[in-house]
């Protein structure tokens, strides 16, 4: 028996019908769409091509490493695994991420270069309704409100946009420019804890934040949400807001 030709085979008239277009698929990955916009930054949830920058970035410096402001002493990895280190972490975070449970790391960016990043963290979200952040900006970007910009971006879309009722922040009691950026936003003191560092003990400092003050104390300006559709507030727990 004759094989059939070539273009019998690969040029059948019903092949599309067994190959939708993809839009005709769920989104897998609604969190790609997402980007806050500030007077002055750009925070997307972090891509690949995004951490490539960010690893960079954490290569030229982001404290003196005489000190140490994380909980996790990740700066401390030597130069030849911080990189594969930090992957892991923010692939850790993108794969675990679920409505109940999730950290969204947006990489932020600056008249379009990355300067640090900036978390937003929840946990059984649809039930408590709290959220808690964690930020970096490269050194050499420090000192330009950036760390108070890029905070309250985070602060606007889940109070805003996800329906959240409180969020907290904590440092390390020598941790200055983290704590003066809650204040600056609002936060109120919510006590302290005890917490290990490098080894040896140290003391975070909890603070608090509503709405309502984020409302009265925050930037006067607001952040720009696009992308957030109902598929990405789905993957977030999101409570509908008025928006």
């Amino acid at each position: 028996m004759q094989a059939p030709a070539d273009d019998d085979r690969h040029h059948r008239p019903d092949d599309h019908l067994s190959r939708p277009p993809d839009e005709e698929f769920p989104d897998p990955w609604p969190l790609g769409r997402l980007v806050l916009r500030t007077p002055r930054l750009e925070l997307r949830p972090d891509d690949d091509d995004g951490l490539r920058e960010l690893i960079a970035e954490s290569h030229r410096g982001v404290h003196d490493p005489a000190t140490m402001p994380f909980l996790d002493p990740w700066t401390d990895a030597p130069p030849e695994e911080l990189g594969v280190r930090s992957l892991r972490f923010y692939w850790r975070a993108r794969a675990d991420l679920r409505p109940d449970d999730w950290l969204v790391n947006f990489v932020v960016r600056l008249d379009g270069e990355v300067v640090g990043t900036q978390g937003l963290r929840a946990r059984e979200f649809p039930v408590l309704r709290q959220v808690s952040s964690g930020s970096w900006v490269g050194l050499r970007f420090q000192g330009k409100g950036i760390g108070t910009e890029m905070r309250a971006a985070v602060l606007h879309l889940a109070f805003d946009h996800l329906g959240a009722l409180g969020a907290r922040s904590s440092a390390f009691r020598d941790n200055h420019a983290s704590i003066a950026v809650s204040r600056k936003l609002g936060y109120v003191d919510d006590g302290t804890q005890a917490a290990s560092r490098r080894g040896l003990p140290g003391v975070l400092v909890r603070s608090f934040l509503t709405p309502q003050r984020f409302r009265e104390h925050g930037p006067p300006w607001t952040t720009e949400v696009s992308g957030l559709g109902e598929r990405c507030r789905a993957q977030l727990g999101a409570i509908r807001t008025a928006d």
